[in-house]
Formats: C-alpha cells, structure tokens, sequence
C-alpha cells in the first residue's frame, strides 16, 4: 500500500459496487513493533503505532510515538516505507469498504519467487507485498472467485534486493 497512490486507482473503478470486496495489503516489515514495520492499518493483526494525524497537510492514520513524533518505518520494499496511509484509504477502513492486512518482508520475498517460478514474472517488491496477500487468502476463496492482483511495478529495479535476500 505505501501511501496508496497504486491502490486507490484500482480501488475507484468498483467503489459503489458493494459487492467487489476490496483488500490493500501493507508492509509488516520485521516485525510488530513501532519501526519495525509500515502498517497503518493492521492493528488488528498487533501492529503498534498508528493513529490519527498530520503529515504533509493530510489528516490521516500515521504511525507516530507516543509524542505524536512521525515514526521509523520498516519494509524490504522502499515504496512501502512510508509513515502514513492516503486518506482515502483511511476512509474507506472506516467506512468497512475495504479491509487491509500486512504481510511480512519473508512473505513478500517468498510471494515474488513463486510468480518468477511458476509465471516467469519478477514483480516489484511493492506487488510481491499484494501477491502474498493474496497467496494467504487461497484456502478461504472458492473455484469461481474473480480476482483482480494489482501488480503495479517492475521487478528489475529490485533485483540487488532480490539477489541479496533470495
């Protein structure tokens, strides 16, 4: 998800049609704890530090210290890393329109090497977030399910990470 930029342009086409479930996924990064991760909305899922805020004009969910000071984030995905989620995001979890979980940077890394393997496509770290999202969803969709995947990057400019972790 990053700020949502990617998201929200998929989102839009489907907004009024209540019956298009809508998932963003985020970057869980490390770990839970503040700094450790980028998900502004996965408090469900245990991950600290975001709420209500300001960052660069908007009012939105950031993740920030118990100061109100803007947080470290973590994520293998540098378009990830990002304190704060778009306000239409933070709407639409509000309004229970779209709902929004994290996958760690292990899931993601293992996301991308199955699609290289089995489609022979290297997706941007930020589209390997969405896919592992997707790949925890399986066992819970049925045979008739449409999918739409977002895969909104290339992965060549993410190859040094890929070479490094995989």
């Amino acid at each position: 998800m990053g700020g949502g930029s990617n998201a929200i342009g998929l989102f839009h086409a489907f907004l009024r049609d209540a019956d298009v479930k809508m998932v963003g996924i985020e970057a869980g990064g490390r770990g839970n704890g503040l700094g450790e991760h980028a998900a502004r909305l996965g408090v469900l899922q245990g991950f600290t530090g975001a709420r209500p805020g300001v960052l660069q004009g908007t009012y939105t969910y950031v993740l920030q210290d118990e100061d109100g000071q803007i947080a470290l984030t973590h994520s293998i995905s540098a378009g990830l890393d990002y304190p704060a989620i778009g306000p239409e995001h933070a709407w639409l979890a509000d309004q229970n329109r779209a709902s929004y979980a994290a996958v760690s940077d292990d899931e993601a890394l293992a996301a991308a090497s199955l699609l290289a393997r089995t489609e022979g496509i290297i997706p941007a770290l930020e589209s390997a977030h969405a896919l592992a999202g997707l790949v925890s969803r399986l066992s819970g969709l049925r045979k008739d399910d449409l999918i739409i995947l977002n895969v909104s990057g290339r992965g060549d400019k993410d190859m040094d990470t890929y070479k490094r972790l995989l």
